[in-house]
Order: structure tokens, then C-alpha cells, then sequence
């Protein structure tokens, strides 16, 4: 089973102090998720908002636009099994007073109060860099731990928004964007006999495993393709020799004619829940 500290922060002029969590939810198993109200403002919090902020709230002041959001400089979290993978997530926020707040969640389910999970900022409060009078980019960073991972949530999540003016204005976009959180790859290769006649058959074995994150260590990747590339010893680039499928447990095997000297190595396109990857080469020596 899972284990996941509970973690709250809030950023903005206008938050509040965050509230104490009792020690019994110090640590919640992976399927007892609790309801937060850390995101941005709790409830009470908003009741207490300036009359400015509300009147934002009901459409009757221009609210703080956001324009741009950047999660992980636009890559995949890729996550093993023993690592945590802290990201940078920055938004761009223009108001006619400027902008002094900013509040994010990575987050999966049908709201992020109610989140099947959701990972929060690290900072009490964003970095926030001016570009003008009104504009200003701000930036926080989210700790996805390998712990707190299964494997279900291998896929798409959403990256929630919120952002304060001095005014008292706020704009909250619950799925400003998204990111996919995938299972690291590994892949091995090993090319023989070394050395070996011209024109002589080789055989390129190796493996493809991923994450898994229910058990906590990495695991054959089944009926994967994958590609076999050879590189000569004079060249930098590497082409296409075949496609492989993997078997069942992730192995990989072929055979190969061994013309000149030079590199063998495997290529994963990847695939939605497991980035690319290619392995470093296999130098075979031919006589």
C-alpha cells in the first residue's frame, strides 16, 4: 500500500495562515485521499476575501487574466521507483494593478477538492517576476514522490491555477493545463561475440522494464517494439537495422550479420504511460 504525507501550502497576498494538520492525518493510505481546502483559499477563507475579490468573483471587476502556463518546461513527469521528481510550474498573469499571488495543484479526479489524488506546491508563496506594471510571471515547483505513485496513475493530470492582484482580485482555473506522469524506462543491451569475423552472425540480446510503482521496483515491458540500431565506428549517427518485439517478461533477442566495426544499441519510441529511450551502444569489433 501507498503512504502519502499530507502536505498543505497557500500563496497570495490575501491567504491566510494554513491550517494545523492534526497528527492522525500525518500520513493517509493511497485510497483514503483526503478532501483539501489547501488549493489556493479554503471556503472560509473566501467568505473572509475582501469586498474586491468578490466583486471578481461575481464578474463585476476584471479579474487577473491568465495568458500562459509552463509545467515541467512542457515535458512529461517521468517518476521511478525510489525518486521524487521535483518540478517547476510557472504561470503568466496580466491585471490592471498587477500581480502578487500565485497557487497551483497537479491533481486527477473530478475537482480538486475531491481529488482521486493531487500533489501541492513546496513554497508558502510563489517567486513572482514582473515584466511590466501589469504583468508578471510567477513560479512554483510540485514534488511528485515514487511513493505515493500506483500505477493507474500513469496517465493524464490536471494542473490547477490560481492567481491574486493587490487589489483583492483573484482568478482560479482549476484545469489552467496538463501533464502527463509517466513510468521510467530502463533497457540493456549486450551484443556477442566480441570480437567477430566479417560478415559473421551476432546476437543482441537485452531488456525493456518500467516502473512499477504498486510494487515498488521495475518489471518487464511486454510485446513492446522496439527498434535495433547500429551506429558505424567512424559515424555519430545511429539507423535502423529491425524492429523487435519484446516478450513477456521485457527480453529482447535478434540476430545480425557484423559487416564493419561499430555500435549496437536498442531505441523505445515510448509509449502514453512509459517515456522513450535509447541505450547507450555495444561496441562489436570485427577481425
Amino acid at each position: 500500500m501507498r503512504i502519502r504525507a499530507t502536505v498543505a501550502v497557500v500563496s497570495g497576498a490575501l491567504a491566510l495562515s494554513a491550517l494545523a494538520i492534526p497528527a492522525s492525518q500525518a500520513s493517509q493510505s493511497r485510497g483514503d485521499f483526503p478532501a483539501s481546502d489547501r488549493y489556493g483559499f479554503s471556503a472560509d477563507q473566501r467568505a473572509g476575501l475582501p469586498k474586491a475579490g468578490r466583486r471578481s468573483l461575481a464578474a463585476k471587476a476584471a479579474a487577473p487574466v491568465i495568458s500562459k502556463i509552463v509545467i515541467n518546461g512542457g515535458k512529461p513527469i517521468v517518476v521511478g521507483t525510489t525518486n521524487s521528481k521535483k518540478v517547476t510550474i510557472s504561470v503568466t498573469a496580466t491585471d490592471d494593478s498587477g500581480i502578487d499571488g500565485f497557487s497551483t495543484i497537479i491533481w486527477r479526479g473530478t475537482s480538486p477538492e475531491d481529488p482521486i489524488w493531487a500533489f501541492y506546491q513546496n513554497e508558502e508563496s510563489a517567486t513572482c517576476k514582473a515584466a511590466s506594471a501589469t504583468t508578471s510571471t510567477c513560479s512554483l515547483t510540485v514534488t511528485v514522490p515514487s511513493e505515493e505513485l500506483i500505477n493507474e496513475d500513469a496517465t493524464t493530470w490536471k494542473v490547477g491555477a490560481w492567481v491574486t492582484s493587490p487589489d483583492g482580485e483573484d482568478t482560479k482555473v482549476d484545469a489552467q493545463g496538463t501533464v502527463k506522469i509517466q513510468r521510467a524506462s530502463q533497457l540493456t543491451v549486450n551484443a556477442a561475440p566480441e570480437p567477430v569475423k566479417k560478415n559473421g552472425t551476432i546476437t543482441v540480446t537485452g531488456k525493456l522494464s518500467r516502473a512499477n510503482w504498486d510494487t515498488g521496483k521495475y518489471a518487464g515491458y511486454s510485446t513492446q517494439s522496439v527498434i535495433l540500431q547500429f551506429r558505424k565506428k567512424t559515424s555519430t549517427a545511429y539507423t535502423n537495422v529491425k524492429g523487435v518485439k519484446t516478450s513477456t517478461t521485457g527480453a529482447l533477442k535478434t540476430t545480425t550479420k557484423a559487416t564493419v566495426d561499430g555500435y549496437y544499441r536498442w531505441s523505445f519510441v515510448g509509449t502514453a504511460t512509459t517515456p522513450a529511450i535509447n541505450v547507450a551502444g555495444d561496441y562489436v569489433d570485427v577481425k
